[in-house]
């Protein structure tokens, strides 16, 4: 009995010593080779306050968002105000997580948004900002589109130093995403507000000022491919007119939205996805995948309460009007009882209940919201 219990011992250490000299030929253990196949090298993220982690905390800038009780759901900050516009996590950083990054992009004005920190992405995104320059400025400071290409450039270097040249073109054009949400403010805080915009829209009908968009954008997502970008997801405008910002000064009622501001985004939404498309065609390598955001929301709005919310008008966070849609959330603001049934945190912006919700479509959607491929698909290429 003794001599065949040493005989098993021997047979299972001879077989975990040949299993581990497969593993080591192949040069990684067995968790890492999984890691591997299934997550993301870093999560690029561009864009406006809809993915905005922190970056305008470091702008003189009315657009801002560090204030309680924005975040009070977030728990890596333990419920504490980080500069995201929502009381949770941003689409952003549930997508992130579900494609394996193990930690949020770190915002690229952050202090500590250096060495091995950017290894996992790094958030450009910035409220107020938008493809074109002029859109925003009425809150003064904000980073637009091309700042934030910009500031990839800087990115783009560092990782050079980190991972060397070879490595870091691999680690940047295989297995890292771009992110791009932005072209609502363009229309917000730009071509329909009152106080800026008359000069716009008496030289420039809709169809000029999207197509100045589509051009800017353009530009800004090809540079990014020069820089070595491959994997894009491009989210187009949601329905802007459905806001409780919108129907709030617009006086409508629960059940209506804002016909122009909807028209234009359906109108730039049209001419983004012909844009995508051509990209695929024009840039060797590339993939452009469309995110269908206003459909995404809509359905939210339209049908809530299938979804488990009361409400798709009224902001959990805000005050002025029927739909609490006229002053951004704050300390002053009044504050609903459940967040995670409302599909708006405050005038503008979903809470992390919708964000959980939009973000599950884009991950294991189909066509009809998020294509040729979704973001797990498109991880995997």
């Amino acid at each position: 009995m003794m001599m065949r219990g040493c005989k098993m011992g021997l047979l299972i250490i001879v077989g975990l010593i040949l299993m581990e000299c497969l593993l080591s030929n192949n040069g990684v253990d067995g968790a890492t080779a999984n890691n591997n196949k299934k997550a993301v090298g870093a999560s690029f993220i561009f864009g406006d306050s809809l993915v905005d982690a922190g970056n305008n905390n470091y702008l003189p800038t009315l657009s801002k968002a560090n204030l309680r009780p924005n975040g009070m759901d977030y728990k890596p900050s333990g419920g504490k105000p980080t500069g995201r516009f929502t009381n949770g996590r941003t689409i952003g950083d549930i997508v992130g997580e579900e494609l394996g990054i193990p930690n949020h992009a770190v915002p690229f004005l952050d202090p500590n948004a250096t060495g091995k920190s950017i290894l996992y992405g790094v958030n450009y995104a910035s409220g107020g900002g938008g493809i074109l320059n002029a859109t925003g400025r009425i809150f003064v400071n904000r980073l637009g589109m091309d700042v934030q290409v910009d500031f990839f450039n800087v990115t783009r270097k560092q990782f050079d130093k980190i991972m060397g040249a070879e490595k870091a073109k691999e680690y940047i054009g295989k297995k890292s995403i771009f992110s791009i949400t932005i072209g609502a403010n363009d229309f917000l805080n730009n071509y329909l507000l009152p106080v800026l915009s008359v000069g716009a829209r008496i030289s420039q009908t809709p169809d000029a000022f999207v197509d100045d968009m589509i051009s800017h954008l353009k530009n800004q997502l090809t540079r990014l491919y020069k820089m070595d970008g491959r994997k894009f997801v491009v989210g187009n405008v949601g329905p802007i007119g459905c806001i409780p910002y919108q129907k709030t000064i617009n006086q409508l009622n629960e059940d209506e939205c804002v016909d122009l501001a909807n028209k234009l985004a359906l109108q730039y939404n049209a001419k983004l996805k012909d844009l995508l498309s051509s990209l695929n065609k024009d840039l060797p390598s590339s993939t452009f995948v469309y995110a269908n955001v206003y459909d995404l929301v809509m359905d939210l709005i339209v049908n809530y309460d299938n979804y488990g919310f009361k409400t798709a008008s009224r902001a959990c966070c805000g005050n002025g009007g029927q739909f609490a849609g006229i002053i951004p959330c704050g300390p002053q603001s009044s504050l609903c009882s459940e967040r995670s049934r409302h599909v708006f945190w405050d005038p503008y912006h979903p809470s992390e209940a919708a964000n959980l919700l939009i973000a599950k479509k884009l991950l294991d959607g189909d066509h009809k919201f998020i294509s040729p491929y979704n973001l797990r698909q498109l991880r995997d290429l």
